[in-house]
């Protein structure tokens, strides 16, 4: 409380600051708008619009310093704005127009300045920000305190606009970006059951590309097309869509896959006992974490050459067992051990005799024999009949278990069937992060329960995530997220110590 003349004493704390505020506000609320005088409303409104003034400052310096700290990310959010959404349940556009702010004011403290004193509609404030903005960076702070000033001292808005367009002609740079480069946007907007809200600034190239686009799908069908101008372009951009779509030139997810080279020996997979010890037994793949709950797999079997065993085998086959080996070395010609052909070397001008011809013979033998086991070896390991293929489709996951390409490469192999992907796109419609509302195009199938742990590849054990939520804070942070039987979910973080829900836990029953 505070007597007559006195001002009212600043709260202490930000807390009390936010009670004042509420009180005050609350007390707006209540009383009867009807029953005061029009001096009196005048005065609220004037009031009102200073403190929309203040509010806009004092937002923008604490969601400045929040950001700077990355406090969103505590909530497992990877951006203010996405947290904005979320904590203050505002609208995707009203988030992104309060970090707008932030950034605004803390380009123009000038400007924050007066907003924080009530001195300056947010609307002027914006527009002084943007016409200073067109200057070169040295001259944007003088150039704020002047248009602050003719503000201040009753200039109307289009002088201000007069008096920087003034100062733009005489500091301002050759304008390079004719065409409007840097200024282009476009923000489509979902509304009431779906409908849509489109806005945007467009370059020239782009203006005109879209208005070819318009001018050819949007003519008039006939005299009983009485659809007006607006409402043909609407059906044009819609059709020029929908084509577009139908052409097959968009993926039905979010990006190529990420494709994992599964490779492992043949030796390995014949000493696999089942597909359980399969899995346990293979090497994680060689991607980032969280590549694999999305990827296209290609099993790749190799094999190795021993000359020793060849060696056996070749003579084996013609019944002669050869030489011995010498320890620690592999048969074979070239190998350690000599062949026929590699005995001792015949002097010149010396007359071949029996024996010489009978190694010839041995050592053509030896090689025709080696080279038809080798073919053999081939014939029996690759091929969608081979041995190889024969063990990786029966001992393999079936993640794996495709037909096979000679010796023995899998086909590539997509972990999630089209159909479950799109039932799961279907069943979400968002990233199912608490808080996060990434459309499915923005979004990744995500195994709750990792394959790596057996995690089944099945709608129950799916949910879309964005790609900052999978990868990152899933991923790489450690946050846990939960799919309940009611289709809502709890995300966890990696200590335990927050619990986010996507919807808020039911009120206890009444005693």
């Amino acid at each position: 409380m505070c007597g007559p003349g006195q001002s009212p004493a600043l709260p202490a704390t930000a807390g009390e600051a936010l009670v004042a505020i509420s009180a005050g506000l609350r007390y707006l609320n209540q009383v009867d708008a009807a029953g005061l005088t029009s001096a009196e409303q005048a005065d609220c409104l004037r009031g009102l619009a200073q403190a929309e003034a203040t509010h806009t400052a004092a937002r923008s310096r604490v969601l400045a310093a929040f950001s700077a700290n990355a406090g969103y990310e505590d909530d497992g959010h990877g951006t203010a704005k996405t947290w904005l959404r979320w904590q203050t349940r505002i609208t995707s556009s009203a988030a992104g127009a309060a970090v707008g702010w932030a950034r605004r004011l803390a380009a123009h403290p000038a400007v924050a300045r007066a907003l924080g004193a009530g001195q300056m509609s947010p609307s002027w404030a914006r527009q002084v920000c943007d016409w200073s903005d067109l200057l070169p960076e040295q001259h944007r702070a003088d150039a704020d305190r002047i248009l602050l000033a003719a503000a201040a001292g009753g200039a109307e808005l289009a002088d201000l606009g007069a008096l920087a367009e003034e100062m733009r002609r005489r500091l301002a740079r050759p304008d390079t970006d004719d065409d409007g480069f840097e200024d282009r946007w476009v923000r489509l907007e979902t509304t009431f059951r779906g409908a849509g809200s489109l806005g945007g600034e467009l370059t020239p190239g782009c203006a005109a590309a879209l208005g070819a686009v318009l001018a050819a799908l949007g003519k008039k069908a006939g005299p009983e097309d009485t659809r007006t101008r607006r409402q043909r372009d609407h059906d044009a951009l819609e059709e020029a869509c929908r084509r577009l779509i139908a052409s097959g030139c968009l993926l039905d997810r979010a990006g190529q896959p990420t494709q994992i080279l599964l490779h492992s020996t043949l030796d390995q997979l014949r000493s696999l006992p089942g597909a359980h010890d399969a899995e346990a037994a293979w090497a994680g793949p060689a991607a980032p974490p969280g590549a694999d709950c999305d990827a296209a797999i290609v099993p790749v079997i190799t094999g190795r050459l021993d000359p020793a065993i060849l060696d056996r085998l070749a003579a084996a086959l013609l019944n002669d067992p050869g030489p011995a080996a010498a320890p620690g070395q592999s048969g074979g010609p070239g190998h350690g051990r000599p062949g026929p052909a590699d005995g001792p070397a015949q002097h010149a001008g010396a007359p071949r005799t029996r024996r010489d011809d009978d190694a010839d013979r041995r050592a053509r033998a030896g090689r025709a024999a080696r080279q038809l086991i080798i073919t053999a070896a081939a014939d029996l390991l690759s091929g969608p009949a081979g041995l190889a293929s024969y063990l990786r489709t029966r001992l393999a996951p079936g993640i794996v278990a495709s037909v096979s390409l000679p010796l023995d490469v899998g086909a590539i192999t997509d972990t999630i069937p089209v159909h479950l992907r799109r039932a799961v796109a279907v069943r979400d419609q968002h990233c199912r992060f608490p808080g996060c509302h990434q459309p499915v195009a923005g979004c990744q199938p995500h195994h709750i329960i990792p394959r790596a742990q057996g995690g089944p590849t099945c709608l129950s054990n799916l949910l879309l995530l964005c790609t900052f939520h999978h990868l990152i804070a899933i991923h790489r942070w450690g946050w846990a997220i939960t799919l309940h039987p009611d289709a809502t979910t709890t995300a966890t973080s990696p200590n335990g110590d927050r619990t986010l829900h996507s919807h808020s836990p039911p009120a206890p029953a009444a005693a």
